[in-house]
């Protein structure tokens, strides 16, 4: 956490000068700037504060002190508003989590009746606000949530430290608005404890909102596993489309596709959700409650599956993101639940014990988009309740998404699409399975950005499609429908990769051909460009020139050439941040340069990671052509210089830029020289598991312009043979395997 507060009652002339402390990151955010700033503030300025608390690593600071510092050096000239309120949280005796509570009532108290909070603001004393506010938060939160919503404990004794922050919140509705308000002090707590909540990603969660619209209006809404309320959002998102009413919510934005519109509700939609998490149920219920005016929200504490809040529910869908590889989901209690309609779920198996659910809790016709591990679609210990639901008709597609797309990140998670029978139609005896997982190679949003547009539109036509005729017309590679006893072996495995054929071998014969002609022609161009040892020798030169060396270091002190390290910036929520300068990809957002790009000669693949929702994006390094970027992990020998196609990318983390002064360095014989071997070597240090190189003790000769514009020259010519066999070797290796799979495939003959 960035801020974190003493107690109310401390004296503010204590020993910590103050009523709170903050760490180099709450320092960062109250001034604006990145922590890499605050840890330069802290060498270069002998009078910065000294901690008063924390780690060694995680110093903390006195907060009185730290502002006076930054106003006296001009970078602060007053605390932000948001800033106060989030240190009030953070430190209040309750915990966050409870403070944050005891604001979202308040808050909503604020949006839904001003009045009353306008009177309670300007009449009462502290003592007499915390005393009757109580009754007054129970009032609105039974109207808003319902009897038995989650928001408890918002007692006289509870609220009696609270005064101050009930106020401060009071003036941030004010300010900002009470659902913003509310939505950046939630993004706040929820950025700074990734480890404690699962959050499903806007991408994913508008997707799963259109499958499940496309049967007809949602009019009632449930996430049995509800978390923060993405899905929820979505869905209200997704229903506001159709009636032309959207609101804005609270960190789900709708991937923005043009999609056929289902028939439009004709009353407020219902969202309904569960948590077994009683904070994050309360905080979630101020959510829903704040970012979507427009719905009525029930929310209950407890666990689904155990203790189901909503029994009697008949939804007209289900969204969920279930907790993955749960073993204690309730396996020995619930044995004669009447949910497992379809089997019994065993031990393992607790992802279909959700399918279960979800299926119980729909209407007959109702649709359930649940994100599901890749492995629930073929572990032989589900394969009979799979079965049961192909036979059924009631699983109808199980679409296999991007790896990032939601946590676990390095794994791609699968969509299952079910259909709850008994609405009078005959069960539907196929199975639509798509693969979008290659939609996102080759995009500048590379693996932890994946390309939401392509992903979003392939899976809802497909499944429009299947679910409007009955089935789709193939494409190898993403889209298939099969027919349901194809399936039902002894496997039952439902994996889209594994059902799907194969793209036609490198495209085609054809294809294969031009892959031919453009190797013939490259390694052409390779026997040209192949350097003899001896061109460039000067005459009378010695065999080892002893030249005077200076190093990068003492280059970048005389202004010869610029450092610059990679890896800051970042983009903002729904990447809208916009480069300072040319050269960015499609929306303002720049590809980011990693080093792999660097090393293997390729084009910019990497992603700028998205800033949290209460932070502003951070501006990253952007290259110009004739910079020189060097890797500064794994021990290689490589530097590249960016030409006009890379310029305008973000530069990577493990690079270090070197932009060099034309009129003193020539980039070309800069990136020569420090890829010497010998060069390397004395430069780099060595850990047990890593190289590192130090690139200010890299050492260059100290010649001529004009000389080094010849050294130069034979730089670049080695850096074009180098691209040539580069490409050259690439389109060998597709060659060969494009003729492997033609082979196999029956696409190409023998002979």
């Amino acid at each position: 956490m960035g801020v974190s507060q003493v107690p109310d009652n401390a004296s503010p002339d204590n020993a910590t000068g103050g009523t709170a402390e903050v760490t180099a990151a709450g320092i960062a955010r109250l001034a604006g700037v990145g922590r890499a700033a605050v840890s330069n503030w802290r060498r270069r300025h002998a009078d910065f504060p000294k901690p008063v608390g924390g780690t060694e690593t995680s110093p903390a600071f006195a907060l009185r002190d730290i502002e006076q510092w930054l106003r006296d050096q001009g970078k602060l000239a007053e605390v932000p508003l948001r800033e106060r309120v989030w240190q009030q949280l953070v430190g209040h005796p309750a915990g966050t989590a409870a403070a944050l509570r005891q604001a979202g009532a308040v808050l909503l108290l604020v949006h839904e009746r001003p009045a009353v909070w306008q009177q309670l603001r300007t009449a009462a004393d502290d003592t007499e606000l915390t005393g009757v506010l109580p009754a007054m938060l129970d009032a609105v939160l039974a109207a808003r949530l319902g009897p038995e919503h989650p928001v408890r404990g918002l007692t006289r004794e509870a609220l009696a430290p609270s005064a101050a922050l009930v106020r401060a919140a009071g003036d941030l509705a004010a300010a900002d608005g009470a659902p913003q308000a509310y939505a950046f002090l939630l993004g706040r707590h929820l950025d700074a404890n990734p480890r404690q909540y699962t959050l499903t990603p806007p991408g994913p969660a508008a997707l799963m909102a259109e499958l499940a619209a496309s049967a007809g209006p949602l009019h009632t809404v449930l996430d049995p596993a509800c978390g923060a309320g993405g899905l929820l959002t979505a869905a209200q998102e997704r229903a506001g489309q159709e009636t032309g009413d959207g609101t804005d919510g609270a960190g789900t934005d709708g991937a923005g596709d043009a999609a056929p519109q289902a028939e439009a509700p004709d009353g407020p939609v219902t969202l309904h959700g569960q948590e077994a998490d009683p904070d994050l149920a309360a905080l979630t219920a101020l959510r829903l409650a704040l970012s979507n005016p427009g719905a009525r929200v029930r929310v209950r504490a407890a666990d689904t599956l155990r203790a189901d809040g909503f029994p009697d529910l008949a939804a007209d869908a289900v969204l969920a993101h279930p907790p993955f590889n749960e073993r204690n989901w309730g396996h020995d209690e619930l044995a004669y639940d009447p949910r497992w309609e379809y089997g019994f779920p065993a031990r393992t198996e607790s992802e279909l014990a959700w399918v279960q659910h979800a299926l119980a809790r729909l209407r007959p016709g109702g649709t359930a988009v649940l994100l599901m591990p890749p492995a629930a679609a073929s572990r032989r210990s589900g394969r009979r309740i799979r079965a049961d639901l192909l036979r059924r008709g009631a699983l109808r597609a199980v679409i296999a998404l991007p790896a990032g797309a939601a946590p676990p990140n390095g794994v791609p998670l699968h969509l299952w699409v079910l259909r709850k029978p008994g609405d009078g139609r005959p069960p539907v005896p196929q199975l639509l399975v798509v693969d979008t997982a290659d939609l996102a190679t080759g995009t500048p949003a590379g693996r932890d950005r994946p390309d939401w547009q392509s992903v979003h539109a392939t899976a809802v036509e497909a499944w429009q499609t299947f679910d409007r005729e009955g089935g789709v017309e193939e494409r190898p590679g993403v889209r298939r429908s099969l027919a349901a006893i194809d399936l039902l072996d002894d496997d039952v495995d439902l994996a889209p990769a594994r059902h799907l054929p194969p793209p036609a071998a490198a495209g085609g014969p054809a294809e294969l051909a031009r892959v031919r002609d453009r190797l013939t022609a490259t390694l052409a161009r390779t026997t040209e460009l192949t350097p003899r040892p001896e061109d460039g020798d000067t005459p009378g030169l010695a065999a080892t020139p002893r030249w005077p060396l200076t190093t990068v270091g003492e280059l970048a002190r005389s202004g010869a050439l610029v450092l610059r390290a990679g890896g800051a910036g970042t983009a903002s929520p729904g990447g809208g941040a916009t480069p300072a300068e040319p050269g960015g990809e499609a929306g303002g957002v720049p590809a980011v340069l990693t080093d792999h790009d660097v090393i293997g000669g390729g084009a910019p693949s990497g992603a700028l990671p998205e800033a949290p929702a209460s932070e502003p994006a951070e501006e990253a390094v952007l290259v110009r052509e004739g910079d020189v970027v060097v890797p500064v992990l794994g021990g290689g020998a490589v530097a590249r210089v960016v030409d006009d196609a890379t310029a305008g990318a973000a530069l990577g983390r493990n690079l270090t830029l070197l932009r060099p002064d034309p009129a003193a360095l020539d980039p070309w014989f800069l990136a020569g020289f420090l890829r010497g071997t010998a060069n390397t070597r004395q430069a780099s240090s060595y850990a047990s598991t890593a190289t590192r190189l130090d690139v200010r003790r890299l050492q260059l000769p100290r010649l001529p312009l004009a000389e080094q514009r010849r050294y130069g020259q034979r730089f670049r010519d080695l850096a074009a043979f180098e691209g040539a066999l580069r490409l050259a070797s690439r389109l060998g290796e597709q060659l060969v395997q494009g003729l492997h799979d033609g082979l196999t495939d029956g696409s190409v003959a023998p002979d």
